[in-house]
């Protein structure tokens, strides 16, 4: 018990620092001792965070002060992970939303899945996929994601169930785990993946959005997956870097892992 408090002990002489408390100020004016509060809850219930360097979660969870984005598990907007024992910032799927909703630019933004019949034609040139048919089934054929802006411009994605899957196995390292949302809500996760795919390729983002999206491992090479895998152990956490979701594989998914609501 003593070797677990030890750590958490340390993590409040940080929040307790003046440079700390300088940073927390500036960034949330009034609301910082609520927002230390959650990052205390945070490291304190996460025996994986508490292997990392506790200045280095602190200067994580200031990252999210910065986006107005609250980093409790629950809430699934922002998380603060270990990665190899680096604390690192992930913005969830509800974040992104939220920081997209921000911009003021969007009057619409969805996404949703396709079932067989649905589809009945997809323009080559716009990208636009016509789903003026008629459901005959309750098999799933594919997903999308779209968004309309103020200024008129609107734009789709749509991937097949074979191209999630696809995709799923090139960018995803936990995927194979027994652990992994994709195995257990992969309609969620697919939705997810075009939302965000949709997004940073074609959507309006704030220079801080897009510096976190760049930062968040959402896009790099297989090889470099491979090398920065992340497995279920005793010392590490399970990530799917592609959707920013979190497994903690000693707990059960539904514990860790907020499904959005559409």
């Amino acid at each position: 018990m003593g070797n677990q408090l030890a750590p958490v002990e340390q993590f409040k002489a940080v929040l307790n620092s003046n440079d700390m408390k300088a940073r927390l100020k500036n960034t949330l004016k009034s609301n910082w001792t609520q927002f230390a509060t959650s990052m205390l809850d945070l490291y304190s219930g996460d025996a994986f965070l508490q292997k990392c360097d506790p200045q280095a979660v602190a200067l994580e969870c200031i990252k999210a002060a910065t986006l107005n984005l609250p980093i409790s598990k629950t809430l699934g907007f922002a998380y603060v992970v270990p990665y190899k024992n680096v604390p690192t910032l992930t913005i969830g799927y509800k974040g992104l939303i939220q920081l997209a909703q921000r911009t003021g630019q969007y009057r619409t933004i969805n996404a949703d899945v396709v079932y067989e019949g649905q589809l009945a034609g997809h323009d080559m040139l716009s990208g636009m996929i016509d789903l003026s048919g008629e459901r005959i089934s309750d098999t799933v054929i594919g997903y999308f994601a779209y968004f309309r802006l103020n200024n008129g411009f609107e734009k789709i994605l749509y991937m097949s169930k074979e191209d999630v899957e696809a995709w799923r196995d090139k960018y995803s390292p936990s995927a194979k785990s027994g652990y992994s949302p994709w195995k257990s809500e992969f309609d969620k996760m697919a939705l997810k993946t075009c939302l965000r795919r949709l997004i940073s390729t074609y959507g309006i983002m704030t220079v801080e959005m897009a510096d976190i999206m760049a930062k968040d491992g959402s896009e790099v090479t297989p090889q470099k997956r491979a090398e920065e895998k992340v497995t279920a152990n005793a010392n590490s956490t399970v990530i799917d870097i592609d959707t920013g979701e979190v497994i903690d594989p000693t707990e059960p998914i539904a514990a860790e892992m907020p499904q959005p609501d559409f």
